[in-house]
C-alpha cells in the first residue's frame, strides 16, 4: 500500500509499505532501503545502458583506427584546462590545414593505435591527452606547435612522422618544416617546364615529388 508523503500524486512524492521504497509517482527511484537489489527491469536496463555504451565504444575505437591508417604525421599533447571556445578554434584550425585534433580517453586511444604504425606511442597517453593527426607530413605538428606556443594549456608530449617515433623536441623541429603545399607552391618558381607537367607535379603523392625533385637536382650536378 502506498500512502502520500508531499501532497497529491502529480509529481508528488509517496511512501511504499510494502516495499519501502522512497519514490516519484512520475519519475525514477530516488531512494531504496539498504540491502535491497534492483529488479529485474532496472537489471535489464542497465545491461542495454552498458551494451549501448560498448557498442559506442567500440564505433569510436575503430573509427580512429582507420583515421590512422593513412595518417604520417601524428603529434600527442596535454591539454589542461581548455576551454570549449578553444577547443573548437584549435580545431577549425587543423581542419583548414588539412588536419584533425582530438581529445581521447587514454584506454580508448591505445587500443585504437593496436595495428598500426604508431603502435608504439601508446605508453605516451597518460594524463590528459589529445592528439592532432594529418596526411600532410608536416600540418598536424605546425599547427599543435604554433597553438602550444600561444596558449600554455597546451604542450606537447611526442609524436611520429610515419614509423619513426619523436619526442616533443623532434615534433617542434619538424613543425619549422615546409609543408607539402608550401613545397608544391616554390616549385612553380623553380621548375621552368610546361603547365601540363607543373600541374602533374602538383598533383602527385609526396613519394612522386621528392623523385621530381630528386631528379632535378641531379639534372642541375650535371650541368
Amino acid at each position: 500500500m502506498r500512502q502520500q508523503v508531499g501532497g497529491c500524486f502529480g509529481g508528488r512524492r509517496f511512501w511504499d509499505r510494502r516495499t519501502g521504497y522512497r519514490e516519484w509517482f512520475r519519475g525514477a527511484l530516488v531512494q531504496r532501503p539498504a540491502g535491497s537489489s534492483a529488479s529485474a527491469e532496472e537489471r535489464a536496463g542497465q545491461g542495454r545502458r552498458r551494451a549501448v555504451d560498448r557498442s559506442n565504444k567500440e564505433k569510436l575505437v575503430a573509427a580512429l583506427n582507420a583515421s590512422l591508417s593513412d595518417t604520417v604525421c601524428f603529434v600527442i599533447t596535454h591539454q589542461a584546462g581548455l576551454t570549449v571556445a578553444e577547443v573548437t578554434g584549435l580545431r577549425r584550425q587543423m581542419r583548414d590545414a588539412g588536419a584533425s585534433f582530438k581529445v581521447t580517453k587514454n584506454r580508448l586511444a591505445r587500443l585504437a593505435l593496436h595495428g598500426t604504425k604508431f603502435e608504439q606511442l601508446a605508453p605516451l597517453f597518460t594524463g590528459p591527452t589529445a592528439i592532432a593527426y594529418s596526411r600532410d607530413p608536416v600540418a598536424a605538428a605546425k599547427v599543435a606547435v604554433e597553438f602550444a606556443s600561444k596558449n600554455e594549456k597546451l604542450t606537447i608530449v611526442g609524436g611520429a612522422l610515419g614509423g619513426q617515433q619523436l619526442d616533443a623536441a623532434g615534433v617542434k623541429v619538424l613543425a619549422t618544416m615546409p609543408s607539402l603545399d608550401e613545397l608544391r607552391g616554390k616549385l612553380l618558381g623553380m621548375l621552368q617546364t610546361p603547365a601540363t607537367r607543373i600541374a602533374g607535379v602538383l598533383q602527385a603523392p609526396a613519394g612522386q615529388l621528392a623523385r621530381v625533385l630528386g631528379a632535378h637536382a641531379r639534372k642541375g650536378e650535371a650541368a
